[in-house]
């Protein structure tokens, strides 16, 4: 009889520090993940209730301890399976990444900027982290010269990398759109000239979106974030026109016309919740009702003291809400209602790359931000925050102690995370929420990291069901 079954393994059997396991229990599906190596396994009871003392005490005496619950026969064969498992480094495997988690080398190789061509936006969204657009200055829009100078700064500090990312971002993007189609022209040549490719990203709230720029956008192969909160209700509390009132009708057609123009592709709708829509799955769910294929509906990070800020005893219900989507997810998978959510999209055939793996988005070395003027900050959400200036487009980067920090800001050097069951997923959180709620990049903001932790045992129960390993029940 076997009592467990490997979803994947991420990694390889290897020695270092001792290894880690976390246990979860969803639907009834009982799983555990073997941090250091990513490997997934699904267990019975039996190989469930008797996994913790593995490691911690003579096999005889786990005979001894569940002989009155367990046929001792069977507890034999899970010991033995148990041990097979370890032998091959997919249980309990050593973690080499501490020894020497990244190399000492502090001149980025940037393959991915932000280009911020707008300091000014159409909504006046309430919980927006660029107050309104304005990132703390003035309203702007960025002139093409700077948006070509920083196409030239990437080049140039991509290195040996073909492959590179420039998001358009603001503010609103659209309300600068023909300085966006010319940076994209200009970005295209000079990538065909260095032998590279650029991969163009577009974020916006959709209120300026018609035929001309949808035309752009499908011929230019750009993808495209589109923002709306959900059901509207809930949207036109928060984003709202600079007149305070509600931009739901204003947007949605323009959203659903959008998606439609490219089949469905190569998109995804992205809302914000905040503890006056904990029901979020909700709005998931109405997203997903319009047609919408991909969505992603992602809580708000606020100072305490805005009214719409997740506290920590909210966390119960949205860990309920991620549940309760993670059952619908499971019931509409391969059928006409099916829909992809973000946060549940995991990878366990090959996982992100090591790099990522220990810090994360690469903020301030492989990712950084560029403000209308060509600053250059670690990332869309430092922009205006003077302390984490590094440099300009121009004159290229100029404190490297900004970059350095970022470098050592991975899993190892953050107490919280150097022991988190979920490190190697999450790279150890977002620096910018980081330094916003704790004032510091390296401690993470805890109510962030639990409600990635949740959705991440969504993610690895729906990947063991797409495996096969498991079911769901409808009841």
């Amino acid at each position: 009889m076997k009592h467990e079954r490997i979803i994947q393994k991420s990694g390889q059997g290897h020695q270092g520090k001792p290894g880690q396991i976390h246990k979860f229990e969803l639907f009834g599906t009982k799983i555990v993940l073997d941090v250091n190596s990513g490997a997934v396994h699904v267990f019975d009871s039996l190989a469930w209730d008797i996994i913790d003392d593995f490691p911690a005490i003579k096999p005889e005496e786990i005979m001894d301890k569940y002989s009155d619950t367990y046929r001792p026969a069977d507890i034999a064969d899970v010991l033995e399976e148990i041990t097979a498992l370890v032998d091959e480094g997919i249980l309990y495997s050593g973690d080499i990444y501490s020894v020497e988690p990244l190399r000492h080398d502090y001149r980025p190789v940037v393959k991915s900027l932000c280009l911020n061509v707008s300091h000014d936006c159409n909504l006046r969204c309430k919980y927006c982290f660029a107050g309104s657009g304005q990132f703390g200055g003035e309203r702007m829009l960025m002139p093409v010269e700077t948006g070509c100078r920083a196409i030239d700064f990437l080049m140039e500090n991509s290195a040996g990398r073909k492959h590179c990312e420039v998001d358009f971002f603001g503010g609103e993007p659209l309300m600068n759109i023909g300085a966006v189609e010319k940076i994209v022209a200009y970005g295209n040549t000079q990538a065909a000239r260095q032998g590279k490719q650029i991969k163009f990203t577009l974020t916006t709230n959709a209120v300026g979106l018609n035929s001309e720029i949808t035309e752009f956008l499908n011929r230019e192969n750009i993808s495209v974030v589109l923002s709306l909160d959900g059901r509207p209700e809930v949207n036109d509390y928060m984003r709202v026109t600079p007149a305070n009132r509600g931009s739901y009708d204003r947007i949605k057609p323009n959203i659903t016309e959008f998606i439609h123009s490219r089949n469905n592709e190569n998109y995804i709708v992205r809302g914000t919740y905040t503890r006056y829509n904990l029901d979020f799955s909700c709005d998931a769910l109405h997203l997903a009702d319009a047609g919408y294929r991909f969505v992603s509906v992602e809580p708000v990070v606020s100072l305490p003291s805005d009214g719409w800020a997740i506290r920590e005893e909210d966390l119960p219900e949205a860990f309920g809400e991620y549940e309760t989507l993670c059952r619908e997810y499971a019931v509409r998978l391969n059928t006409d209602r099916e829909f992809e959510f973000f946060h549940f999209n995991l990878d366990l055939d090959n996982g992100p790359c090591l790099p990522k793996r220990l810090s994360g988005c690469g903020a301030g070395h492989e990712y950084m931000a560029v403000s209308p003027e060509g600053d250059l900050y670690p990332c869309h959400q430092f922009v205006g925050r003077e302390k984490y200036r590094v440099g300009n487009v121009t004159d290229g980067i100029i404190d490297f102690d900004i970059v350095k920090q970022f470098r050592n800001a991975h899993i190892y050097n953050k107490e919280k995370c150097s022991c988190c069951w979920a490190r190697f997923h999450c790279g150890g959180g977002c620096h910018a929420n980081a330094e916003l709620i704790n004032g510091s990049i390296t401690k993470p903001y805890d109510i962030g990291c639990e409600l990635e932790k949740k959705r991440l045992e969504c993610a690895i129960y729906i990947q063991a069901l797409k495996t096969g390993f498991t079911s769901i029940s409808l009841e």
